[in-house]
């Protein structure tokens, strides 16, 4: 079924192309790609196997005749160009954040709702392995009730903001948790059924000043608070801007029967888990231990694949259930309200620096 998908690959020169090998293997066509650096576009089209290509957007959607979009571009276009697809019925496969504003998630919920095609966000740190083998044991019950939960995302950024230069704006130039859904989209999952309902944000002030001497808007690390619809808490934490070694993602989750920690990447440190199954009294284990008995069967199927494209395989899996949303097998499992689960906590973050740390709702959008 999935070879009657035709996709088009927008952003195909820069990070739109790391969904090619996760195409290639669920059997979707890409007909066409679509990128504004016409210099590359022949050999993205080459690399792809794609017949067609499209320096506009708006040509893409007009003559391709596709199915579906994977959106691969600048934060700032996701929502226009996801709302542009869906209108016109195509499917869209936006990466993350899936907005830059509330306003534009009102939009984009609106307009998803009533078109005949299927919206997924790429959040491809809720496919990682260490994150899927703790999902598969929140759902067999080990962790019992979990109740508290931390997301890290620190990863100095400031000499690729001259490079990819909408970063300096969108990344590192809104004070707040501006780029948070790596760290609390798994945190939502291994909270199944859950939903932050406020938060309050605060952040350690500006130590860092870019090229042309100017102090960055966001604030070197920025905290975000989450209270829970379970009544649970999760701290967020975002940092592109401390110089210190890279530590990328790190995560925590407690439960009434276990606990976890990601590794930091530091000398001997490694993922670990305790779980009152396995041992009475508080004892760290290494995750990996146990990945085989909660190793989920699209790991153990495609796990070999998948750990050869980008993302600690997440490229490769989110095309997998994409594809399988597109044609009628399973729900999208970050769709369309997932998705603003995932943006809006930080968008309002943001609104809460302003405000001094001010607690604020954070609106449910299916109640929209």
């Amino acid at each position: 079924m999935s070879r009657s998908i035709r996709v088009g690959i927008v952003g195909a020169c820069g990070r739109g192309g790391s969904f090619n090998a996760g195409c290639r293997d669920a059997g979707i066509t890409v007909a066409a790609v679509c990128d504004i650096n016409r210099d590359r576009l022949q050999e993205a089209a080459k690399s792809m196997g794609a017949a067609e290509t499209y320096d506009s957007y708006e040509a893409l959607l007009d003559k391709a005749k596709l199915n579906a979009v994977i959106l691969g571009t600048p934060m700032p276009c996701h929502a226009p160009q996801a709302i542009t697809a869906l209108e016109r019925g195509v499917s869209v496969l936006s990466e993350v954040p899936a907005c830059v504003s509330v306003e534009e998630c009102r939009d984009l919920v609106r307009v998803a709702r009533r078109s005949k095609g299927i919206y997924m966000m790429a959040e491809n740190y809720t496919y990682m392995k260490p994150n899927v083998v703790v999902r598969e044991m929140v759902r067999r019950g080990v962790f019992g009730a979990p109740y508290y939960a931390e997301g890290e995302y620190i990863h100095e950024l400031k000499e690729l903001n001259e490079i990819t230069v909408w970063r300096r704006r969108w990344q590192t130039g809104v004070n707040g948790i501006t780029y948070g859904t790596h760290s609390l989209g798994p945190l939502l999952q291994w909270m199944p059924g859950n939903r932050v309902v406020e938060v309050c944000g605060r952040g350690s002030g500006h130590h860092h000043r870019d090229p042309r001497g100017a102090l960055y808007e966001n604030e070197d690390s920025c905290v975000m608070l989450c209270k829970m619809k379970s009544g649970g808490l999760a701290k967020i934490r975002v940092d592109m801007l401390s110089d210190r070694p890279h530590a990328m993602t790190n995560y925590q989750l407690q439960g009434t029967d276990g606990a976890y920690e990601s590794s930091r990447g530091g000398p001997g440190d490694v993922d670990k888990v305790w779980l009152r199954s396995k041992s009475k009294e508080p004892k760290w284990l290494n995750l990996e231990s146990l990945a085989d008995e909660f190793m989920p069967d699209s790991w153990k199927q495609f796990g070999e694949q998948a750990l050869k494209t980008g993302h600690g395989g997440g490229d490769y899996f989110e095309i997998l259930d994409f594809a399988n949303a597109i044609t009628g097998r399973s729900p999208a499992p970050i769709g369309i309200h997932e998705a603003m689960d995932m943006t809006l906590p930080g968008l309002l973050s943001q609104q809460s620096i302003e405000q001094g740390g001010q607690w604020l709702p954070v609106p449910d959008s299916r109640e929209w």
